[in-house]
């Protein structure tokens, strides 16, 4: 299920880093220190990859999806040249 941005407001921090996947690759990470950062998962070839596209609220949901949204189009572009 897509995240909201009262889903994450209410998310609580744990111990150990914990993942809200927002789908398509894309999910919240949030550090026990208190961070939330935006990464992206993805794979070229045999090869697994991470992006990051900020810390939440500096990027929204909506900027994160967006950013998302192009990563998603050049790595589509890029597969399909290579």
């Amino acid at each position: 299920m897509p995240l909201t941005d009262t889903t994450i407001k209410n998310a609580k921090h744990g111990s150990k880093p914990i993942k809200l996947t927002d789908g398509r690759g894309m999910y919240l990470l949030l550090q026990p220190s208190g961070g939330e950062l935006w990464k992206m998962k993805y794979r070229i070839g045999d090869k697994e990859k991470k992006l990051s596209f900020g810390s939440y609220p500096d990027v929204s949901l909506k900027d994160a999806r967006n950013k998302r949204d192009e990563a998603r189009a050049k790595i589509a572009n890029k597969n399909s040249v290579g």
